[in-house]
């Protein structure tokens, strides 16, 4: 139980740190304007510095690919349109229920606009119980848990993907080459098709078909992949990109929607014109400065900070190439970004290549992104809704293993029950 009397007492010491640190920002934000100014004075001169000396910089810098000063306003999407989206939640395995397993529920979003047709809003279950799901992971040194954050990435993406399908006139294969069990779950962890209600099914084709965005919670960029095996990699990665590329296939622009991004990659930049030295060569004239590079003037400020004072709402900021490791293994899927300040915050929007370099794509992306995030009040309403459709309650966890218990009781076993452990923390004595 949380003592608040004693609470209360640190409350002035965290009020009197936090006017500090708004102040710090403020002339934080000073710093970095000047410096974005003469980055922008020099910024072919700079973008060589990077292209140049990337491999000695000890941080990790985007490239801008468009004039520093440029402020772009979005305009409005057409009145016909269509969003994808998929959200993602689990049940964790635990070894003090029932059974040794874990749950992963997508939810899923259609929303036609102005096509006089139904939305899709449900959701996708996978039990995963098999061995060589739970533990094909304990040979890279991966533990279950976040292995199973690793596949929920995967399901997300192959889900969206195959709305995508759907909805531009294709029809829905086999995934992976397995047939679904019961048309509608996927069970044991093979892949199945996904149902869809009728008032989804596909218009009939033509260029006039209207355009459609897909569009995903967080972000484009898995660092997270970086410090695995190549064979763990390549199992996450790949499946990835093969459900990108089937949104490339159907020109449905994909977008990686970032609230309250804590990314510094465009600030980054700002640490070239920050540089004392005539070379920015981090391994020769820092590697003996542990503490405070001279170039770090401006952290902990995040990018959020600093478009938040460039832009005006409904505009974008310039275009920028993401300089992060992990892209090697993206091929034409490289992944680009700008901020664009939605009205209630900046929020970081990143897309793969082959959006960025198709003008209508990105007008289309940008336009419908904005509108979503207006109609849903501050935030992106089909990511609200997927999120909503995926996420797991107490409730819904709680049926899931009496449904489970009752169906190991059907099954014959016997001693189906929690652990102690778990039996006592549910059953207070005090």
């Amino acid at each position: 139980m949380l003592d608040l009397t004693k609470l209360a007492q640190q409350m002035q010491g965290i009020s009197h740190h936090l006017t500090q640190e708004a102040v710090a920002t403020r002339n934080r934000i000073e710093l970095a304007n000047t410096f974005l100014n003469q980055a922008f004075q020099q910024q072919q001169e700079f973008v060589s510095r990077l292209q140049t000396w990337r491999d000695r910089l000890c941080f990790t810098a985007a490239e801008p690919i468009e004039p520093l000063n440029l402020r772009v306003s979005i305009s409005s999407p057409p009145t016909a349109h269509t969003v994808l989206a998929t959200d993602g939640s689990q049940i964790a395995p635990s070894h003090h229920e029932i059974a040794y397993c874990y749950l992963i529920n997508i939810g899923r979003i259609i929303l036609p606009y102005g096509q006089h047709r139904f939305p899709l809003l449900d959701s996708l279950p996978e039990v995963f119980y098999r061995p060589e799901d739970l533990y094909v992971s304990r040979q890279w040194g991966i533990r279950t848990e976040e292995w199973m954050g690793y596949r929920r990435t995967v399901s997300e993406a192959i889900a969206l993907a195959e709305l995508g399908v759907m909805v531009k006139g294709g029809t829905m294969g086999k995934r992976n080459g397995q047939d679904g069990e019961d048309g509608g779950s996927r069970k044991g962890g093979k892949e199945a098709t996904l149902p869809l209600h009728p008032s989804t099914l596909p218009l009939p084709h033509s260029p006039s078909h209207p355009p459609t965005l897909a569009l995903t919670d967080g972000s484009l960029i898995y660092w997270f992949l970086e410090p695995l095996p190549t064979e763990a990699r390549d199992r996450i990665l790949i499946p990835i990109l093969e459900a990108w590329e089937q949104l490339r296939a159907a020109r449905i622009p994909l977008v990686g929607y970032l609230s309250a991004s804590r990314s510094g990659e465009s600030l980054n930049f700002l640490r070239l014109p920050a540089c004392p030295y005539e070379t920015p060569d981090c391994g020769k004239h820092c590697s003996d400065q542990r503490d405070r590079l001279p170039c770090q003037v401006l952290e902990p400020l995040k990018d959020v900070k600093l478009w938040a004072m460039q832009l005006k709402p409904g505009q974008r900021s310039p275009f920028w190439r993401s300089s992060a490791n992990i892209l090697e293994q993206y091929g034409h899927h490289w992944i680009y970004f700008c901020y664009l300040h939605v009205g209630t915050e900046v929020a970081r929007i990143e897309v793969p290549a082959w959006v960025m370099e198709d003008e209508d794509l990105i007008d289309s992306a940008l336009s419908i992104t904005l509108a979503q995030v207006q109609k849903g009040y501050g935030y992106p309403v089909s990511l609200a809704e997927a999120h909503n459709q995926a996420v797991v309650r107490g409730g819904d966890r709680a049926r899931f293993f009496a449904f489970l218990e009752q169906e190991m009781i059907r099954a014959g076993l016997q001693n189906v029950g929690v652990s102690y452990k778990e039996a006592r923390k549910r059953g207070s004595i005090a």
